[in-house]
């Protein structure tokens, strides 16, 4: 599995000293120094090297991807290195800058080969190219590739033997999405778990695909960043959902239309039509109201507030419920599980 992708970017590569250094989710250089940096580099250019020194002795072409004439970047073919004890794929752009792939131990990073390439080639030439001068477009375009490779990863590799030997029982992937600070992670952690974490309030900034192993089959759960900067980028785990999960901080009434206008913006996506959705009113431990008195009826009063607020009786191409939870306190996590595989049954 795919855990951390980097970009190293320098004027000249044989200036050692002269680069700058982007890495998503985790931060490479942590409890490091730059030489970690300049090994990889040198790796690198030694084993191209070695590639070259064997094409030429055996009078054989080296066969690289061919760009079209109009492409401004040029890619090399991917290296596998070892450094550190690091499971690291890298692939060079233009001779200037290198993007990185950081693997679990087990992982054969060749099985990303095409894909990486592939996957890369598109996103630089192509008419809406990113500018490696802005800081925010290399943040984004480390942040789109990562969660292609990794969906690929999942979807054709690392579930592969998932569905060659498992023959009973279902998959289903999870799709869980809302804005941040909602409590998608804490969820995650609860349903996989058991446990709840107090120091799962800062948002966060990382996709996430945990599996959750059930008595009849298995749960593939997306957990998505719900900052701004990352919500365009749903679209890009959405695909192959078996089903969506829309959540909401109830007790946080400010951020309703912010949430409202990013659920519809996704709702309105004729792709997505048909696909069973669940929205989830996170944190009914915090409603005053729910924890002085009794639960029931201010339940299902806060309940037609916020069908009313979101305009869910507008939701017509597909089946959806309302499902009020507290992951703190474990409260519903349970019914959202069997409410997933009622609706993708």
């Amino acid at each position: 599995m795919l855990t951390t992708i980097f970009l190293l970017k320098s004027k000249n590569l044989d200036k050692l000293s002269n680069f700058d250094v982007y890495s998503y989710p985790n931060d490479i250089l942590k409890g490091k120094n730059k030489d970690f940096i300049k090994e990889i580099i040198i790796g690198h250019e030694k084993e191209v090297q070695k590639i070259k020194n064997h094409n030429n002795l055996n009078n054989i072409k080296k066969t690289e991807k061919k760009a079209p004439c109009n492409e401004d970047y040029k890619l090399d073919q991917p290296i596998p290195q070892i450094i550190n004890d690091k499971n690291i794929y890298t692939l060079c752009i233009n001779n200037e800058m290198i993007i990185g792939l950081i693997f679990e131990k087990d992982d054969n990073p060749c099985d990303y080969r095409d894909i990486f390439i592939e996957l890369s080639n598109e996103m630089l030439n192509n008419e809406n190219f990113y500018s490696f001068d802005d800081e925010t477009d290399i943040e984004n375009f480390l942040i789109s590739l990562f969660i292609d490779i990794r969906r690929y990863g999942d979807e054709y590799i690392e579930k592969k033997p998932l569905y060659l030997f498992k023959s009973i029982g279902f998959f289903i992937k999870v799709f869980l999405f809302g804005i941040d600070g909602v409590g998608k992670t804490s969820f995650v952690k609860r349903v996989k778990t058991g446990e709840y974490v107090d120091n799962y309030f800062a948002p966060t900034r990382t996709f996430n695909i945990e599996y959750v192993d059930k008595q009849q089959g298995q749960l593939a759960f997306w957990d998505m960043p719900g900052q701004r900067l990352f919500r365009e980028k749903w679209l890009k785990g959405i695909q192959e959902s078996n089903i969506l999960i829309y959540m909401i901080d109830i007790a946080n009434q400010l951020r309703f239309n912010e949430a409202k206008n990013e659920l519809w913006e996704m709702l309105r996506r004729k792709e997505l039509n048909g696909i069973p959705l669940i929205i989830a009113g996170n944190k009914v431990d915090l409603i005053e109201d729910v924890v002085i008195n009794g639960k029931e009826k201010q339940l299902t009063t806060i309940e037609k507030e916020i069908i009313e607020y979101f305009n869910l009786n507008k939701i017509k191409d597909r089946e959806w419920e309302l499902i009020l939870t507290s992951v703190k306190t474990n409260y519903n996590i349970e019914k959202v599980i069997d409410t997933i595989i009622n609706l993708t049954r």
